[in-house]
């Protein structure tokens, strides 16, 4: 500490503006001037004086001057007291020390850090602070006042780290952090649906805090950081605005000090930078050097992110009637400015930002000391021995009105009160405001977007990585930025919703063609009894039910005659029994198909119709043993006549079916199905057979089919006049074309109708025995009565007998 001491000696001086006496002394930081680290790179104390001049910073140094002035003047707050102040110009956060220890000192003498109750008696030179203004020369200086719980109320200083009191805990602000005026500039981004955007920061602790927070608050949103860079004295910046061409950026959030704000736009007009949208924060977006800069208009469309501005009554006048004291000496480091050559416009006419701040700041304090002292209508109890932390207590207790305006802190030393202003910068050079963002008492965002002349010719510029994608379209991410991807139409069967990254599959009974963005449902479709196919399929059921019963009528009256006789007598009646059974299951091949109905399809048919075949079976190999085996070998053909052979296999045949019936429909039953594949906009209903189980079952009639076709066409030579095998051979290959002509429509078409064509194929299977064989027979006992004697049979037998022999 002692060349902090050698410094303090060194630079006492006469008093200046930046001192004035009172009962209780505020301290206040202000960035007067600003240090360029390009000509002092070393650590060592500067003046500020010699460096470079802000004349906003100054605005600031002057409201905090006349806010204590206002504060003494008041009858009301601190009636009988006055407030002094002790100010330095913090050039620097880290050459600028020896006017810290001058406030947290105790009568000169810095002591080391309080580590017990007793040590708080002594008080420092100051009960409050205000200040310091930017996040960078907070930080260096915060934990020189944390450690005394000296009360600072900063005017600028915005970073989120100030939120954390463990580590700050007599830490005040009287702006919003850094998170809200982030929250301001995505809520921007988000109503113009600028998703591809820069960020330039300075390169400091306000703006890599800045950064993170931005970084955090894109996430839940279509926006895409594509570009970061900070930015400080050695920026290039003609190499970085080559980048943002190459990356194809057209909004540029700025989110800076004034100084490199003005580096990077005087750049930019100087680079013929254009057809930009520029986003600024709060630190330039009102400032009017820039506002006034020659060729400004051409960088692109500026909107800005800006404090409400308050109105000061009085302040002008307080200018204008203040003169600027120019001291030969020093009272003190860094408590001296040059302004000679300043004239009361340039002070009121510059940038209003961060005005209310410090005038709240100081009213704070002053009402928190007020509440200290007890202070009444009149007077306050000089009695108390102020500390600092008493001002603290009282300052995180604040509730009071000031222009307007409730002021007052949360648990975190935040502001609950103030709003941001949305400003556009018009061609009258000058931020005209277009919209109202709110914290308090609730969150509410405004924009007027027509008032804002764009350079695009009053269209809404357009910031993306890629053009957005077609409706039914979805986003598949090239790269690794969630903007930049391309368009792949959803396919069939699939939508797109909310999540424009994923097609979303339909529901079994819903569809939609490729492109879409919602699910139809399905049609579901079977044949109705209704069905113009089923009435004449049901009709020509009904039709054969008729021939059968008519032929079995006309086959019992002329039951003894040869030509029933020859066509197999009592088995006849068997044949037309099985086809009746058989032409039931046609029924069932219409309206919506159950368990039930899915079962008598194929029962009935496959059961009765293996009997048929079972009977042509039999009846082709008695002719063929009549006409040719009895010749040659009478004792097989005594045999068969003896033990009824022909009832035999047709009782196995018989009673193996149902056999292999049963055990497949009890290991898998035909059961109604959904067919959902082979339309898209469709559901065909139908019955689903277990091919395993089914396979035995229809292996028996297909054995016996081959059999019939075997024997029947042995008899293929018989007698012309006596065709009863050639009739078979004939019902056998309709039958066969049948079910041919069906499998292959089955391959080729699997609408609901393929349903109504196997109606129609087993119809046809039906009908092929009763046409081919019945009615021919029919035929001759009503028309050809003369061949239904039993001396024109016998007469067929000889002649084939003879012709044989030889």
């Amino acid at each position: 500490t002692g060349i902090f001491f050698l410094l303090l000696r060194l630079c006492a001086a006469t008093a200046s503006e930046f001192h004035l006496d009172g009962d209780y002394l505020i301290g206040g930081l202000f960035d007067i001037h600003h240090v360029d680290f390009s000509v002092h790179p070393r650590p060592e104390a500067i003046d500020c004086s010699s460096q470079i001049f802000s004349l906003s910073s100054y605005r600031r140094f002057q409201i905090m001057r006349f806010s204590v002035e206002q504060v003494n003047n008041s009858t009301n707050l601190l009636p009988d007291v006055s407030l002094g102040y002790d100010i330095f110009d913090q050039c620097s956060d880290t050459k600028n020390f020896p006017g810290i220890f001058n406030l947290i000192s105790e009568n000169g003498m810095v002591r080391p850090w309080r580590n017990s109750p007793e040590n708080l008696s002594k008080s420092p030179n100051v009960i409050a602070l205000i200040g310091p203004f930017t996040s960078t020369n907070t930080l260096a200086v915060a934990p020189l006042f944390m450690s005394y719980l000296i009360p600072m109320v900063s005017y600028g200083a915005a970073s989120s780290a100030f939120s954390q009191k463990v580590r700050f805990p007599s830490f005040l602000r009287t702006v919003p952090s850094n998170k809200e005026i982030i929250d301001v500039m995505v809520n921007i981004l988000v109503h113009f649906d600028w998703r591809w955007v820069a960020f330039l920061y300075s390169d400091n602790d306000f703006g890599t805090d800045g950064l993170e927070l931005f970084r955090k608050a894109i996430k839940e949103t279509d926006t895409c950081l594509a570009y970061a860079k900070g930015l400080n004295e050695n920026t290039g910046h003609a190499q970085m605005f080559k980048q943002l061409d190459e990356l194809n950026l057209n909004t540029i959030i700025v989110f800076s000090t004034d100084l490199d704000a003005e580096a990077l736009v005087e750049a930019a007009v100087r680079l013929n930078v254009s057809d930009k949208v520029w986003i600024a924060g709060d630190t330039w977006s009102l400032n009017k050097r820039l506002l006034r800069l020659e060729g400004i208009e051409n960088i692109g469309t500026v909107l800005g992110v800006a404090q409400s501005v308050l109105p000061i009554p009085g302040f002008d006048d307080f200018i204008y009637s203040t003169k600027c004291q120019m001291a030969k000496e020093q009272k003190f480091c860094n408590q001296y400015c040059n302004c000679s050559n300043l004239i009361p416009d340039d002070i009121i006419s510059m940038d209003p930002s961060f005005s209310f701040p410090v005038y709240s700041a100081v009213f704070a304090i002053a009402h928190a000391l007020h509440n200290v002292l007890q202070c009444g209508a009149n007077k306050c109890n000089r009695d108390t021995e102020v500390q600092p932390y008493m001002v603290l207590d009282q300052l995180r207790k604040s509730n009071f009105t000031l222009l307007n305006v409730r002021v007052g802190f949360n648990d975190d030393g935040e502001p609950i009160f103030g709003s941001y202003s949305i400003v556009f910068w018009n061609r009258s050079s000058s931020a005209e405001e277009i919209g109202l963002y709110t914290f308090f008492p609730s969150v509410s965002f405004s924009i007027n977007s027509t008032k804002i002349e764009w350079f695009t010719n009053h269209q809404v510029p357009i910031s993306q990585c890629s053009q957005e994608c077609p409706s039914g379209y979805a986003k598949t991410q090239t790269g690794i930025h969630k903007c930049c991807f391309r368009c792949d139409v959803c396919p069939n069967g699939t939508y797109i919703s909310t999540d424009p990254y994923s097609c979303i599959s339909c529901e079994e009974t819903e569809w939609s063609e490729a492109g879409s963005t919602s699910c139809s449902p399905r049609l579901v479709e079977y044949v109705l009894f209704t069905d113009s196919g089923a009435i004449l399929i049901i009709s020509g059921s009904c039709v054969l039910m008729g021939l059968t019963v008519a032929v079995a009528l006309l086959f019992s009256v002329t039951y003894n005659t040869p030509v029933v006789r020859s066509a197999g007598g009592p088995m006849c009646f068997l044949i037309l029994g099985c086809l009746m059974l058989c032409s039931l299951s046609v029924f069932f091949y219409f309206g919506k198909p159950t368990t039930a109905s899915c079962i008598l399809r194929y029962f009935p048919f496959l059961l009765f119709y293996t009997v048929c075949l079972a009977c042509f079976v039999v009846r082709s190999f008695q002719i063929v043993c009549i006409f040719k085996i009895a010749a040659k070998i009478p004792k097989l053909h005594n045999w068969w006549m003896k033990y009824h052979g022909q009832w035999a296999v047709i009782a196995g045949a018989f009673v193996i079916q149902v056999i292999f019936l049963i055990s497949s429909y009890c290991f898998g039953a035909p059961r109604p199905s959904h067919d959902t594949f082979t339309y898209q906009d469709r559901i065909i209903l139908g019955c689903d057979i277990n091919i395993a189980a089914t396979t035995l079952s229809v292996v028996v009639p297909l054995s016996l089919c081959s059999l019939c076709f075997i024997f029947s066409y042995m008899g293929k030579d018989l007698p012309k006049n006596y065709n009863e095998a050639k009739a078979i051979t004939f019902c056998l290959l309709l039958l066969i074309l049948t079910w041919v002509v069906f499998a292959t429509g089955y391959i080729l078409y699997q609408g609901k109708h393929i349903h109504t064509f196997n109606a129609l194929a087993v119809l046809s299977s039906l009908f092929s025995f009763l046409l081919w064989y019945f009615l021919p027979k029919c035929y001759i006992i009503v028309l050809q009565p003369h061949k239904n004697t039993q001396q024109y049979f016998q007469g067929l037998i000889q002649s084939y007998t003879k012709t044989i022999s030889h």
